[in-house]
This record gives C-alpha cells, sequence and structure tokens, in this order.
C-alpha cells in the first residue's frame, strides 16, 4: 500500500480504544497536539520498546488502566501541509484491564455510549475510521491535514490482515 504519510520518517505512534460491550473509553486531551480533542490513549514509541509495549505504557500513564491484552485493530498514516510532522499510528483495542480510570496529567477519561460518539469533538479523520472500529473491522487509513483542523484528502480501506 503506497502511504502519502510515510515519507521523511514518520514517528511511530499508538492508540488505546478500551471498549467494553456498548461503550468506548475515551480521553479529552489536557496538552499538546491534540488539546482540547477527544481520543484514544497513547502516544510515541520510545527507543527500545515494542509498538506493543509503547501501547501498554501509554494507556497506563494516561488512563491508569493496565491492559491485560491488546489487539491490533488499525494503521493510520497522517500528513500535515503547515507541518513537517509525519505520523505512522497503531492502533489497538482492549476489553480487559485491570484498575478503574483515573485523570492524568495528559488526559481526562471518560465512557461514550457506542451511538454518542463525539465526533465533532474529535480529530477530523475518526468520524471515518472510527465506524470501522465499532463494527469489528480492521483498517488502513492514510489521512492529510493542512493544519490540525483541516483534513484535505483521506484513503481508507478495511483489511482482512495486517502485513
Amino acid at each position: 500500500m503506497t502511504s502519502f504519510a510515510l515519507r521523511n520518517n514518520p514517528v511511530v505512534m499508538t492508540i488505546v480504544l478500551v471498549r467494553e460491550s456498548n461503550r468506548v473509553l475515551l480521553g479529552l486531551k489536557k496538552r499538546g497536539l491534540g488539546e482540547g480533542k477527544w481520543n484514544g490513549f497513547g502516544g510515541k514509541v520510545q527507543k527500545g520498546e515494542t509498538i506493543e509495549e509503547a501501547a501498554v505504557r501509554e494507556l497506563k500513564e494516561e488512563s491508569d488502566l493496565q491492559a491485560n491484552w491488546l489487539k491490533k485493530v488499525g494503521i493510520l498514516d497522517f500528513e500535515f501541509v503547515k507541518n513537517p510532522l509525519r505520523l505512522n499510528v497503531h492502533v489497538f483495542t482492549t476489553s480487559s484491564y485491570e484498575g478503574k480510570p483515573k485523570e492524568s496529567e495528559e488526559m481526562k477519561p471518560q465512557w461514550y455510549p457506542v451511538n454518542s460518539i463525539p465526533y465533532d469533538k474529535m480529530w477530523a479523520d475518526d468520524k471515518y475510521w472510527f465506524p470501522l472500529f465499532l463494527k469489528g473491522s480492521k483498517f488502513y487509513g492514510n489521512f492529510k491535514f493542512f493544519d490540525n483542523d483541516t483534513l484535505l484528502e483521506y484513503k481508507l480501506d478495511e483489511v482482512e490482515k495486517f502485513e
């Protein structure tokens, strides 16, 4: 799959979406990239850790939840025209965890019913791939933004497996 967002050494990142049968835990980003938007929990993969280890660590740091297992559901590539930033984001889900969601310095967690996802308060790309996540699909997506709020173009595919 050709990806316009993978040029120039992208930053490899993670998102974890905690899901129970009819609700999803989202976090309100309190600082940094995406401040003021609802999102999954995640961040940069650090040197020496796997993508999955980073996902587990970020979920714990941002929500105080310890994932018992993760399932990869998506890979999303992002390019920002006004910024040379390129992101390669690995999306995971879990419904098996220990602890209770707790606010951190970076995120304020809140449960949302699956039929009331706050798309208008999320990244512009979420309204395209999040429904695929909710129906249990796996997906690849490429999203080109002008700035943090303006989505210029995208390509999104459901897949059977990741290569």
